[in-house]
């Protein structure tokens, strides 16, 4: 209950007007640290919903897979400028990038991670290194503004952070690929 507890209150944050509109005043903290904390704020909630609804859980999201697939198709929904741009624009957009990315990714994020295999877990970091390095890539060689409420400068540095965050996930894949993960691992 704790976890929900706190969970909760990390939503409430991030929700209220002013704490939102610092952090999607700067496109990079938007992007990476306003939509990644909403996705902690559900995480963290998850565990209260699994115990309420066991069943629902067990029979929606058996192994895993369809759980982690309604996190990645709502995670790279928001990868799109244009919906970035619109959560800026219409409060509507706002209110659903907030439910979205706190219910429909991370609570079906925490359900499935434990669920799924060790190569299924690989390939979606591999995925992610792959989608921030196009993202980055994106960002930074295109010479106009992909969103309108963001200067060009804050796009290139957007552009720079997936590209840090592509090369931190790489190094992670090389890490556990070279190293003996059993000695770390509770039984």
């Amino acid at each position: 209950m704790k976890q929900f507890l706190y969970g909760l209150a990390l939503f409430i944050f991030l929700v209220l007007p002013p704490v939102a509109n610092l952090m999607e005043s700067i496109m990079i903290i938007h992007m990476h640290m306003q939509m990644p904390m909403l996705i902690a704020a559900g995480f963290l909630m998850a565990k209260y919903f699994q115990h309420r609804f066991p069943s629902f859980f067990q029979k929606w999201n058996p192994d895993g897979v369809p759980g982690i697939l309604l996190f990645l198709v709502v995670f790279g929904y928001w990868m799109i400028p244009r919906t970035m741009d619109e959560a800026l624009t219409f409060q509507a957009m706002e209110w659903f990038k907030f439910i979205s990315l706190t219910f429909l990714a991370g609570v079906p994020l925490r359900d499935s991670w434990k669920k799924l295999s060790k190569s299924f877990k690989y390939a979606i970091f591999m995925f992610f290194a792959i989608l921030f390095v196009a993202m980055g890539w994106l960002y930074i060689a295109v010479p106009v503004q992909l969103c309108n409420n963001y200067l060009l400068v804050d796009q290139l540095t957007l552009g720079w952070g997936f590209l840090t965050m592509a090369i931190c996930i790489i190094i992670y894949l090389i890490y556990i690929t070279f190293t003996d993960q059993s000695e770390y691992e509770s039984e």
